[in-house]
């Protein structure tokens, strides 16, 4: 049985208690839009099963960041950005601006990305 946090927003979408648009899913991790955009393409790939981060997701399980890698690739190849180029993030901490507390990837693409990006 994966592990949940009955009060992370995230775990709720993965159950559906919350509605999300997803876009694609495996049985080890959901992508869906993000509810403020900050690009044609915004996506977040999630594990299904509750990891604070992408750091403990990678200490528990390390197959299932490639896993989230994967399916954030066809998240990308999907929505006609995989050729031009997407960005993956991950902000790990409240200094990185993690605000949701529950391991995910933004998927970023459809138009010119700076660098440095913060």
């Amino acid at each position: 049985m994966p592990t949940t946090d009955p009060d992370c927003l995230f775990c709720k979408i993965v159950a559906g208690d919350i509605p999300a648009t997803i876009v694609a899913r495996t049985d080890r991790a959901v992508a869906f839009r993000d509810i403020d955009p900050k690009a044609p393409t915004h996506a977040l790939v999630i594990p299904a099963e509750h990891h604070a981060n992408l750091a403990a997701a990678a200490a528990a399980d390390p197959a299932l960041v490639g896993d989230m890698v994967t399916l954030a690739a066809e998240v990308a190849a999907q929505d006609g950005v995989a050729e031009s180029g997407y960005r993956l993030v991950a902000n790990t901490g409240r200094d990185a601006e993690q605000t949701v507390f529950h391991a995910h990837l933004h998927v970023l693409g459809g138009r010119s990305l700076t660098w440095p990006p913060g």
